[in-house]
């Protein structure tokens, strides 16, 4: 058995930072096999364990094996609504991938590879995981077209119910569309996931401001159940001297206007204007995502994150390519204090070095700033990815109970309201979109089972 996993092709470093086309390509048949005959087909596979929805891992591989591509679609379509997008973007180092038994004396096998290589063929050749669906009398409307939403309408569509999302966007998606960016998730993948979840009988209703227009009461007295899959969209803010700067934004916003208004054309009618240096305040998915996105538009871009590379939150793999594209990692540093000239324009920040702690009680690192390290760095962009929390427009003018931190609480998935459900980042906070989709099936499944 080969220790070492089959590495499928990726953009040179040097042509991709040119562009906004994805990085990495994807396995070919070939490679695809060689990979999925590297797995043990473990009788109590571990990696099932990690999988937050719980895929059958070393059946669908199995198919691959033997280059049975639609039955291995189905297998993964059983416990996932959007497997070319998890393939791509979840953290399965963290999860399947770092259960896998394999791992122990070399290297896990590729199961997000593995993955996205089923189900780009799926959509390439319009399979279909589930037919003759019989439909029931039962309605559900579902708040907010992100990954958790998507998932419980998928789950509810399969099993006949008559799913209606409502989304505030243009376009449906939630932070798989205006979020993450075109070079790590294509938008073509997540339409064409979006028109598989339609082809169940998905129907969606954009530019809809639930909360506004409609109430979340008015839809629980057409809806026999609500689904409120709202996300977490304010970005968080360090509320150091100068954030009011020009040249300050959230990740949120340089993400929004590159992925959803597409600002890197040069035809944009919201372009982002082009900073000459700027620094990504943070060390997670999201701060990669702007770091990379703003290398592509030329600007030579920097991390800044307080503690050291190992205690990183993104993912490895995204990292490493920020590395092999030149981004630059100013680590252990802090900024405390936005500096801008007469016209309020961003110069450069006073930053701070930080040291490291002993673990706490989480065994995660604290810092301490070291108090006569205070430097100034030159910058005339400054962009804030330290997080987000929920924004809750949604509920206006209903009585649903939100915990001390603004997140609505629920038990297991239902909130304070009789008809009313909700899931994701609005109850637990950021998280991924993997754990979202984890909160939107378990919704399902609890509305499916009230509503027999």
């Amino acid at each position: 058995m080969n220790d070492k996993r089959v590495l499928g092709k990726i953009q040179n470093p040097q042509e991709r930072i040119k562009n906004f086309s994805e990085v990495e390509l994807g396995y070919t048949k070939e490679e695809a096999l060689k990979e999925a005959n590297r797995c043990l087909q473990c009788i109590n596979p571990r990696c099932v364990k990690g999988c937050p929805v719980g895929i059958m891992i070393p059946e669908f591989i199995k198919y691959i094996k033997e280059d049975n591509i639609e039955k291995a679609y189905e297998v993964i379509s059983k416990s996932s609504s959007l497997p070319a997008i998890c393939g791509r973007v979840c953290p399965q180092e963290k999860q399947c991938e770092g259960m896998c038994i394999k791992g122990l004396k070399g290297d896990a096998i590729s199961i997000g590879a593995l993955e996205r290589y089923v189900a780009d063929i799926a959509l390439k050749n319009n399979f279909t995981s589930v037919k003759n669906i019989k439909k029931n009398n039962k309605k559900v409307a579902i708040v907010g077209s992100g990954p958790s939403g998507l998932t419980c309408a998928g789950e509810l569509a399969k099993k006949g119910y008559n799913v209606v999302i409502y989304e505030i966007l243009q376009k449906p998606g939630g932070v798989l569309t205006y979020g993450i960016p075109e070079f790590r998730l294509p938008k073509s993948i997540v339409e064409k996931e979006i028109e598989s979840l339609k082809k169940l009988g998905v129907e969606i209703k954009c530019d809809v401001l639930v909360g506004n227009s409609i109430t979340i009461d008015d839809l629980s007295k057409e809806y026999d159940a609500v689904f409120l899959g709202t996300g977490a969209g304010l970005p968080k803010f360090m509320g150091i001297p100068g954030e009011e700067a020009n040249g300050v934004f959230s990740a949120n916003e340089i993400l929004t206007r590159i992925n959803l208004m597409k600002a890197y054309k040069e035809e944009a009618k919201t372009p982002i204007k082009k900073a000459k240096k700027a620094y990504v305040i943070g060390g997670g998915n999201v701060a990669m995502d702007a770091v990379r996105s703003l290398k592509r538009l030329g600007v030579d871009a920097h991390i800044m994150y307080r503690r050291s590379e190992e205690e990183l939150p993104a993912r490895k793999m995204e990292v490493y390519h920020a590395k092999e594209e030149g981004i630059i990692f100013d680590l252990l540093t802090n900024p405390k204090e936005i500096l801008m000239d007469e016209f309020n324009n961003v110069i450069g920040m006073n930053v701070i070095n930080m040291i490291l702690t002993e673990p706490g009680e989480d065994g995660r690192r604290g810092v301490i700033e070291d108090e006569k390290s205070i430097h100034k760095v030159d910058c005339d962009m400054v962009v804030m990815a330290l997080g987000t929390s929920p924004n809750h427009s949604a509920l206006k003018d209903t009585e649903i109970n939100l915990s001390e931190k603004g997140l609505i609480v629920v038990e297991e998935s239902k909130t304070s309201h009789d008809k009313v459900y909700a899931g994701g980042d609005a109850v637990t906070g950021a998280a991924t979109v993997i754990l979202a989709m984890e909160a939107g099936k378990k919704a399902a499944h609890q509305i499916m089972e009230e509503l027999k």
